[in-house]
């Protein structure tokens, strides 16, 4: 499969994938895959003085490790499967984590002609001052300080020249890489590599386009209009477009720096219970929420406010899912199994599961905190036991889902590194109960009552047109009743083998016993037709018996 990769600079790519793949020990998973004979053939040859402190890492921080090696797309990739919960136990997830966008940053000089061919203009010409230092880098863009002519502060986020070439070619490996994996390596197919990769596809095509991220903080920042809790920084589209982002400079506190919110005097309580309240109202009420709410995209402003920035990493919920949400939180306070199983399995689709010793596990699961007050409910800790047991029986949710979770334990671990008394669980039931309530509110019932009418009337309109095509069909012999049997067209094919071999098998007696009669009926040299008849039916017989033989060993072999 590899040998169809369309272009050298792809096989380049493909042989330090490789090269790092068995650096890091993973040598066997690339000869599984045959990347071992593209390495093979490039005649490469590997020196590496760092292998025995490689070994001695665990498999997560291996990966890791790896993953920052091969460069930005891959770094980004580990940054999605961070998101992915449902597949990964925490070890894992930990490390995905830890992958971070820094990088050295580019010289001005080689970012000067993108960024006055996306300004239409010298930078002298549209900014007042521009600091050439950026403040900061990661793989996809850096981030240069600058003030417009009327005195704002402004931030100009400025996409690497040619990072969107690199990308498209990994994501082309990646692409070839998941079906190989899906088709050689059975024990990794329930991480369901190919969806994963799908996933991220989308979701890093849609980071690199720097106009979508500023759509996004629009969107949500029209969701909270009128909210004097958040900031989110006004966008200058006179200047943004696809490879730049000119926003707003935020002045504030990072929100990795604890010791400079108590030295601002800032109250750590005040902000956990805003900051709730604030991805709460995104996920639950707007289902359109920041996916990536790290401590690096919240920012504390001095008057209690907080910023909030980079949002190329969007999740969106229907209201459907925002009400299923809603039920499972309310089965696990409320001690309700049934319910928390039932919704399960239809996130995940139920496939082939044991439906009642999952429930059992659950019931077991939310039986430990009965009598827990809500208060000592830890919403994060139990949400991730939950994913862990849709990992043991291979369950796996829709990525908006994996990431809405991912957020709420985002969410929870910020909001106890401010407080460490933060009860999201009592935050977020206020909007649990407006959720269930307008679920079932008489404008929302009437909503979809409408709905439903309209979609019968629709289809009571079409029906008479269906039926006269249906009649139509049957009169010219083109009506055709077609069933997929892909079971019992497998049992057909054994029995039609085994048949087969019995027939085989009859054959075979026959000769022998009719082979037995003519050699012993055989007298005198007038016989020897007979004898050489005879002789041949033996023979005959043989190779029947060695074919049945054969065919049974086959068998007992598998496809």
């Amino acid at each position: 499969m590899w040998e169809t990769l369309g272009t050298v600079r792809d096989l380049g790519r493909l042989q330090e994938i490789a090269s790092v793949l068995i650096r890091y020990g993973f040598g066997d998973l690339v000869r599984r895959i045959g990347l071992a004979d593209v390495l093979e053939r490039a005649g490469r040859l590997l020196h590496w003085n760092d292998t025995q402190q490689i070994l001695r890492m665990t498999a997560p921080v291996r990966v890791r490790r790896a993953m920052e090696d091969l460069g930005p797309t891959f770094v980004k990739l580990g940054q999605v499967l961070a998101t992915r919960v449902d597949l990964f136990p925490p070890d894992w997830i930990a490390e995905f984590s830890e992958l971070q966008n820094a990088v050295p940053a580019l010289p001005y000089a080689q970012v000067r002609e993108q960024l006055e061919h996306d300004l239409g203009a010298t930078a002298h010409e549209v900014f007042a001052w521009l600091d050439e230092t950026p403040m900061a880098a990661a793989s996809l863009a850096q981030a240069h300080r600058a003030t417009l002519h009327d005195g704002s502060a402004v931030v100009l986020k400025i996409r690497r020249p040619g990072i969107r070439e690199v990308i498209e070619a990994d994501l082309r490996l990646l692409a070839r890489l998941a079906d190989i994996v899906e088709a050689r390596l059975p024990d990794l197919q329930r991480y369901r590599p190919a969806e994963v990769v799908q996933q991220f596809q989308v979701s890093l095509r849609r980071e690199l386009d720097f106009a979508a991220e500023c759509r996004n903080a629009e969107r949500i920042a029209r969701n909270f209009a009128g909210r004097n809790d958040i900031l989110i920084p006004k966008v200058h589209w006179q200047w943004t477009c696809e490879s730049l982002n000119v926003q707003d400079f935020v002045d504030g506190i990072p929100g990795r720096d604890l010791a400079g919110v108590d030295a601002a005097g800032l109250d750590r309580v005040r902000l956990a219970r805003t900051g709730a309240r604030i991805v709460l109202k995104m996920v639950l009420e707007d289902g359109c929420f920041h996916a990536d709410p790290h401590p690096g995209n919240i920012i504390y402003l001095r008057d209690g406010r907080i910023g909030v920035i980079d949002f190329g990493m969007v999740g969106a919920i229907s209201e459907q899912r925002r009400f299923q949400v809603a039920q499972l939180l309310h089965g696990l306070v409320g001690q309700e199994p049934e319910a928390v199983t039932d919704v399960l399995l239809d996130w995940s689709g139920g496939g082939d599961v044991d439906e009642s010793r999952l429930q059992q596990d659950i019931s077991a699961f939310v039986d430990q905190y009965r009598g827990v007050p809500l208060k000592d409910l830890h919403m994060g800790l139990m949400l991730g036991n939950i994913t862990q047991i849709l990992r043991q029986y291979a369950l796996t949710l829709p990525a908006d889902l994996a990431l809405m979770i991912k957020t709420f334990l985002t969410l929870e671990g910020m909001g106890r590194q401010l407080d460490p008394q933060f009860d999201m669980a009592t935050a977020a039931r206020p909007f649990l109960e407006r959720v269930m309530w307008q679920r079932f509110a008489p404008s929302a019932l009437l909503k979809r009552g409408k709905r439903s009418v309209a979609g019968l009337l629709d289809l009571a309109g079409d029906l008479p047109r269906d039926v006269r095509q249906l009649v139509q069909m049957a009169r010219r012999g083109r009506l055709q009743l077609k069933v997929e049997t892909t079971a019992l067209q497998g049992f057909g094919e054994q029995v039609n083998r085994a048949a087969n071999r019995l027939v085989v098998g009859i054959v075979t007696a026959a000769l022998i016993i009719g082979s037995s009669i003519v050699m012993h009926s055989v007298g005198g040299l007038s016989s020897r037709w007979l004898l050489a008849l005879g002789v041949a039916g033996f023979v005959g017989a043989g190779f029947c018996g060695v074919w049945i033989l054969f065919s049974i060993w086959r068998s007992g072999r598998g496809p």
